[in-house]
């Protein structure tokens, strides 16, 4: 119960925490009670948004996990931003994942593998669901390789209220599957790119775990999902 309730917030959250918590004490000592419990809710909500919870990593090779939590807005294949740097001789499937407002923002590593490059790159801050976000929002781009040689990249996309991306991932660094990576505030999305062919058993419109729900199988010869609303 208490693991469930009691969830761990983000480091990067507490100067924010703090500029809330200082504000409410200020606000009910000399200004009044209404702007007191705007304040103090919005100590809340950024105890909320920052809450980065443990989850249960599927360890079996070859899993591709979602890197946040969020909506499953799309699959196709797409050309992948040249920032990625990913191998020209291959086509690529990507599966975008949208997170709100209230989703847990913390973005973790799809996959186990070796960190080839991280780019970041400058853009607009449109509405994320929005295809051409890839292209034109602020974005950070990092590209890895599995044990097996496969490419993977994630790409983390600034949104309409999306002022800052964080990544702590560097070029030559091994991650696990399901390790912390970086965060995104505050509402965007974050797009994986798997290599045309890979077994896609992510079903747009479901809501997917970052660490936990399973994306993609790249040993899997099953074909991709498909699923309705009931």
């Amino acid at each position: 119960m208490f693991r469930a309730y009691l969830v761990p917030i983000n480091r990067a959250g507490w100067p924010f925490i703090a500029i809330f918590a200082a504000a409410t004490v200020l606000a009910a000592l000399f200004v009044g009670q209404w702007l007191t419990w705007i304040l103090f809710l919005l100590t809340v909500w950024c105890c909320y948004f920052f809450r980065d919870p443990e989850r249960v990593v599927p360890t079996r090779d070859g899993l591709v996990i979602s890197p946040a939590d969020g909506l499953v807005q799309s699959v196709g294949r797409v050309e992948p931003p040249v920032e990625l740097g990913l191998p020209p001789d291959r086509h690529y499937t990507r599966i975008s994942v949208f997170m709100d407002v209230f989703d847990v923002h913390v973005n973790r590593s799809p996959v186990d593998g070796r960190v080839i490059s991280c780019r970041y790159t400058p853009g607009k801050f449109l509405n994320a669901a929005l295809d051409k976000a890839s292209v034109e929002n602020e974005r950070q781009a990092i590209s890895m390789e599995t044990a097996d040689g496969l490419p993977i990249g994630v790409v983390q996309i600034a949104g309409l209220v999306a002022r800052r991306i964080l990544c702590h991932a560097t070029p030559g660094e091994t991650l696990r599957r399901g390790q912390r990576f970086g965060l995104i505030r505050f509402g965007s999305r974050v797009d994986v790119f798997v290599p045309e062919g890979t077994a896609i058993v992510a079903i747009p419109g479901q809501h997917a775990y970052a660490g936990e729900t399973v994306l993609a199988d790249l040993i899997s010869t099953e074909g991709s999902r498909a699923g309705e609303w009931r």
